[in-house]
């Protein structure tokens, strides 16, 4: 999609997703140079922005706490795993299992995903563990059919469970920091 149309469609919604946010910031970085109309699109989506009447949606307003509590279940089911076994699991995928078949539970304010996290405790906690259990079960029984399949992130991680956590953590817990690494 061109700049232009990006920009009429954010005047039309009044609203500039990430994704149009995104695909303008592509459209930049490789263009060799931009044209006057381009340019000018630009500056009209800026004066937008200034004036209120196009709002730029953050990346994300929401969280799905379902994540955090799969993710805290896998991490302890697959650190005694391979605490007592050679076997390596993805963490990625054992939580893609799982989440795949639980329902989400959505929050807006840290109040909401308290209150989530506290229906969840009562209602889905069994069913959580369950769901774990199955996707290490599949993780450890599946052949490696496709080894040149690539990972969403594209940093590199290390293949230990401290890497994969971390990794999974940059991109979901709320107001993660990683320790920096001293070489």
């Amino acid at each position: 999609m061109s700049i232009e149309k990006i920009v009429e469609q954010a005047l039309q919604d009044g609203y500039l997703t990430p994704a149009m946010e995104a695909e303008v910031g592509r459209i930049c970085d490789t263009a060799s140079e931009l044209s006057i109309e381009e340019y000018m699109s630009l500056d009209r989506l800026m004066g937008a922005l200034l004036t209120g009447e196009v709002v730029a949606v953050p990346r994300k307003q929401f969280i799905n706490v379902m994540e955090e509590l799969v993710l805290t279940e896998a991490i302890a089911r697959v650190a005694e795993i391979e605490a007592t076994t050679d076997a390596t699991l993805d963490l990625g995928d054992v939580a893609a299992y799982a989440l795949n078949r639980l329902p989400p539970l959505y929050a807006t304010t840290e109040e909401g995903a308290s209150y989530q996290r506290e229906k969840a405790k009562g209602e889905v906690s069994d069913l959580i563990s369950a769901q774990v259990k199955e996707a290490i079960s599949r993780n450890m029984d599946r052949p490696d059919f496709y080894p040149e399949r690539q990972s969403i992130r594209k940093k590199p991680v290390g293949d230990d469970v401290l890497g994969q956590v971390s990794s999974l953590l940059q991109d979901y817990a709320h107001k993660f920091e990683p320790a920096h690494q001293s070489s």
